[in-house]
């Protein structure tokens, strides 16, 4: 509970500020939408890059040194970039303090990997849904009190609240985590690659399958997440009103995934891990068609919780499902490798997304965010196994 609690705190103080990066970015001069769409999606696509550079280095660290650690440096990492990000003078400097909060922070990759490898294996289900509970609950809680202190307060307020959140997250986790002993190898570690390979001839392929829709799921839900709040902005044009509704609809999205977080492990002995995310993939597709072509805010704010909904299961179902196709010995590696495969998505959605709101338009944007879902279900469906509980 001590690390559910922690990572709701940090969830909280993330999505307390982050959800409104667009209309902060308007706030700092960049006035054309077209312009604006591309700072939107660089600044959201840097710390993806980042962190996708990174965590193969953080991951190979956790083995060797442990998983709290890196948890409390990704918090402090974290609580400090976004807290300085209130003083930046243009969407360059919002830019580069992006870059160094992805290679320093990325909690929820520490969680998983920490929560994981001490959980027994009929367990992981559970466990990745609960935490994955923290990470929904934190993302929707937080951009509701944060769309109305920004509406009171200002923006810069709410990133000066959102960093300091973070670093008081990391209080309980130094205090009171306690880690399983590392499971250390005498002599020379055998790499990751051997020891998949050691595992069964279909674990390397289902590992490399479960990483490559990974990413896929990330594009699609990372890039979403920024066109929402430019659809938003172009239907609602008042300051308050945007981020009013950028706040209801951030918070809709994330009581619904902690809704499906913690509740779609019911439907496994069903349906099996393979099944729900077949299922919630193409659903999360179909929302976000939905998400393009509805003209008013409250349609937005609709297909925002349908995806959130669907999304919620499908982010544990994946983590889940490579903790157990994962040996023991190298589920730090491996989970060093989802955290970048993760972050790659969360690197090309914005940037993507960003990109074609730009060049073209949002609906657009959204509609190829659609067909990474379409995707991704079509690759479970075919190449995915379910793996052995």
């Amino acid at each position: 509970m001590v690390l559910w609690f922690a990572q709701f705190m940090a969830i909280f103080g993330f999505a307390f500020a982050f959800p409104f990066l667009p209309i902060y970015i308007r706030e700092l001069g960049v006035r054309d939408p077209h312009e604006l769409a591309l700072w939107v999606g660089m600044a959201g696509g840097a710390s993806g890059l980042a962190l996708a550079i990174t965590s193969p280095l953080w991951g190979l660290m956790a083995d060797r040194f442990g998983r709290k650690p890196m948890l409390i440096r990704a918090m402090l990492g974290g609580g400090l970039t976004v807290f300085m990000i209130a003083f930046a003078r243009g969407p360059l400097d919002v830019v580069l303090l992006r870059l160094v909060q992805g290679a320093f922070s990325g909690t929820v990759a520490a969680t998983t990997t920490l929560v994981a490898t001490g959980t027994p294996r009929e367990r992981v289900g559970w466990a990745m849904g609960l935490m994955s509970s923290a990470v929904a609950l934190g993302g929707a809680v937080g951009p509701l009190v944060g769309g109305i202190a920004g509406s009171y307060f200002g923006l810069r307020a709410t990133f000066l609240a959102g960093g300091s959140l973070l670093l008081l997250a990391v209080v309980p986790v130094i205090l009171a985590v306690k880690e399983a002993p590392l499971q250390r190898v005498a002599g020379k570690r055998d790499p990751a690659l051997s020891v998949l390979r050691q595992a069964g001839a279909g674990t390397l392929v289902a590992v490399a399958v479960l990483l490559a829709a990974q990413c896929l799921g990330q594009i699609s839900q990372s890039g979403m997440q920024q066109l929402v709040a430019l659809k938003l902005l172009s239907l609602t044009q008042a300051g308050t009103a945007s981020t009013t509704a950028v706040g209801i609809a951030f918070a809709c999205a994330g009581l619904a995934s902690a809704f499906s977080a913690v509740f779609y492990s019911r439907l496994i002995p069903i349906t099996g891990y393979r099944g729900i995310m077949v299922a919630t993939a193409f659903l999360s597709m179909l929302s976000l068609i939905a998400m393009g072509w509805t003209p008013v805010v409250v349609g937005v704010i609709a297909t925002t919780f349908l995806a959130g909904l669907f999304f919620g299961a499908l982010g544990p179902a994946t983590s889940a499902m490579i903790g157990l196709e994962t040996p023991p010995e190298i589920q730090g590696r491996v989970f060093g490798l989802s955290a970048s495969a993760t972050a790659l998505g969360f690197a090309l959605g914005p940037l993507g997304g960003g990109a074609l709101a730009g060049l073209v338009n949002v609906p657009v944007a959204l509609y190829v965010m659609a067909a990474m879902s379409g995707i991704l279900s079509a690759l479970m469906a075919i190449a995915g196994r379910e793996p052995k509980r």
